[in-house]
């Protein structure tokens, strides 16, 4: 059966796995929207403290480059499951079966090298950072209030790596395609028309109203 999400879903090891996956994408991914609520209220209460008390916030920028740092990344996983992020599909929204599977393959393949030498950097970037004997476990800090920085450093490999069980899981599905030739697989967003696609967000603008 398909999802609202356009990812079909059956009993299968890779079907499972794509959803037990999603669960942890999806928890990832509300963490990042609450983060981003917290951000808008820092913001709203800097402003109101600044405009009524002359009192801004200490350290509003400090926390604001932390709030950037694990909302900017948490939700990669989550979008790259559903689809969600910008690509060039023009040729490729014309392709069909085995050579749709083997472009979406070899995109997919490409992603995970450059993801796994993004863990690998971001890593050993964290791991600079964070010391078990130094206070608050950190040997660096933000300027303004010593914020320390290792809890944000260590958001972006952690997500990465979601992300990348995320690819590793796709291409075991493109690769599944590529061998049976099916016209639609598990696990994967599968491609929409324009024209499927607008009623899609039509339909969702009149259920909301």
């Amino acid at each position: 059966m398909a999802t609202s999400s356009n990812v079909l879903t059956d009993d299968t090891r890779l079907s499972r796995g794509d959803r037990a996956l999603l669960r942890v994408e999806a928890a990832l991914n509300l963490a990042s929207g609450v983060t981003i609520f917290a951000l808008v209220l820092l913001a709203i209460a800097n402003v109101l403290l600044r405009k009524l008390l002359n009192m801004p916030i200490p350290g509003y920028i400090d926390w604001t480059e932390q709030f950037m740092a694990v909302f900017a990344f948490l939700g990669l996983a989550y979008v790259q499951r559903e689809g969600g992020h910008i690509r060039m599909d023009l040729i490729v929204g014309r392709l069909r079966r085995r050579m749709l599977w083997l472009f979406e393959f070899l995109s997919v393949v490409f992603m995970l090298l450059v993801t796994t030498a993004l863990i690998y950097g971001t890593w050993f970037h964290f791991l600079r950072s964070f010391d078990w004997n130094a206070p608050n476990w950190s040997t660096d800090s933000s300027i303004d209030i010593a914020l320390p920085l290792w809890p944000a450093k260590m958001a972006v490999p952690v997500a990465l790596v979601i992300l990348w069980l995320r690819l590793a899981l796709q291409i075991w599905a493109y690769g599944r395609g590529l061998r049976t030739g099916a016209e639609r697989i598990v696990a994967v967003p599968l491609p929409q028309d324009p024209a499927e696609l607008a009623s899609q967000e039509a339909a969702s603008v009149a259920g909301a109203d």
